[in-house]
């Protein structure tokens, strides 16, 4: 498959690596992981950056109106190699990506229009519960009128910035009506944070600190009809395809740690003197570092044939995204422990950029769908590949 950048990507990629070797130095991100996220400069940063690579045409679709998954994924790599972090910029377009999909042209427009002018968005997404996880569909947060009134019950876990964002977009199932298939009916609600009956937990996590999460409750929330997001009623169905933008931006987010990580061994081992000399010259060490690289070049070919396969439209799209999330944060991860291997006693220290990235490579093996439930939408679709 080619993967040569095009001119346009290769124009993408330097303005985001201009911005991120400038904004996201080793001292600023130690202190925005402190601050659990960015300074509001540093946000519209993004988002001005974001914004100037826009479709220009005024009469281009919602799903037209920004850029391409292979787009969104080469800037989030290049940002998260910069920063050696996980970013809040993979939940910002995921949600994008969310509420793209389930809000009318009117809805979604005032969402992007209220991004482009603050650089924050205007909600938190709410889909994963404590007692579901990946298993999205065993979803417990219900809507049903009461009195002619509809009210929401529920709990839902890690929703970022689910203390903070102005509005919450919660899934949940709509008691009073029947799935047309096997699944229940999913609905959007776009609920003010200020409403009553819900209440928000922070979650203390070992990484991703510029993430902060939090644990939401809804007890008898009341409802106003015109929260409830009306562009599509795909359901589930429609969530499990959306799902798979997340998946591609936490493997981009992986992929750029785990270079973050590989260049900080490379340039550890070349400085490090050991028995009088560079211990980038022993056999073992170079063996680790040939690992590595290898592991990087699958990552990155992964990503970018699944991302493909979902511009495209590819009818194998769904095994390339699954066997992508299945592969590249464990290896992120595998990547990111060798070269804390590498760097020895300063690799373990709190200190070491290596050791964070560790942490928070840790954490995408369970985002968005867990390594094991890969497994579970990879292996009936390798069967239908194969045939009898």
């Amino acid at each position: 498959m080619d993967f040569d950048y095009s001119p346009e990507q290769l124009e993408l990629i330097r303005v985001f690596r201009e911005f991120g070797q400038t904004e996201f130095t080793p001292g600023k991100v130690l202190q925005w992981r402190r601050d659990q996220g960015l300074p509001d400069d540093i946000a519209r940063g993004f988002v001005d950056r974001y914004f100037s690579f826009e479709e220009t045409d005024a009469h281009a679709s919602s799903e037209n109106r920004t850029m391409s998954v292979v787009s969104q994924a080469l800037i989030l790599e290049e940002l998260s190699r910069c920063a050696g972090a996980a970013l809040p910029f993979q939940n910002d377009l995921f949600n994008l990506q969310i509420i793209g999909g389930f809000a009318d042209q009117k809805e979604f427009s005032a969402v992007l229009d209220d991004y482009r002018k603050t650089g924050r968005l205007m909600f938190s997404l709410a889909v994963s519960e404590p007692n579901a996880g990946s298993d999205t569909m065993s979803m417990q947060t219900s809507v049903k009128q009461v009195d002619g009134k509809y009210i929401l019950n529920g709990q839902k876990t890690y929703v970022n910035n689910g203390e903070y964002s102005p509005n919450i977009l919660v899934a949940a199932i709509d008691l009073d009506a029947c799935g047309q298939d096997k699944y229940p009916m999913l609905t959007f609600w776009l609920v003010p944070q200020e409403s009553d009956g819900i209440r928000a937990v922070p979650i203390n996590k070992i990484g991703q600190s510029m993430l902060p999460f939090a644990s939401l409750s809804f007890e008898n929330v009341e409802l106003d009809p015109s929260w409830r997001l009306t562009g599509n009623e795909g359901g589930f169905r429609q969530l499990f395809k959306l799902l798979e933008f997340g998946r591609v931006f936490t493997c981009a987010s992986s992929l750029g740690m785990a270079q973050a990580a590989m260049e900080d061994a490379v340039k550890y081992a070349r400085s490090r003197m050991a028995f009088g000399k560079p211990i980038s010259t022993f056999q073992q060490i170079e063996l680790m570092l040939t690992d590595m690289e290898v592991t990087l070049t699958n990552m990155r070919s992964m990503l970018y044939r699944a991302a493909y396969a979902i511009e495209k439209n590819a009818e194998d799209k769904r095994l390339a995204v699954a066997l992508m999330k299945r592969y590249i944060p464990k290896a992120a991860t595998e990547v990111a422990s060798t070269a804390m291997q590498i760097l020895g006693g300063q690799g373990y220290t709190e200190s070491s950029r290596v050791s964070r990235i560790w942490e928070d490579c840790r954490g995408n093996q369970i985002a968005e769908g867990t390594d094991q439930i890969m497994v579970y939408i990879a292996a009936p679709l390798i069967m239908n590949k194969y045939g009898e």
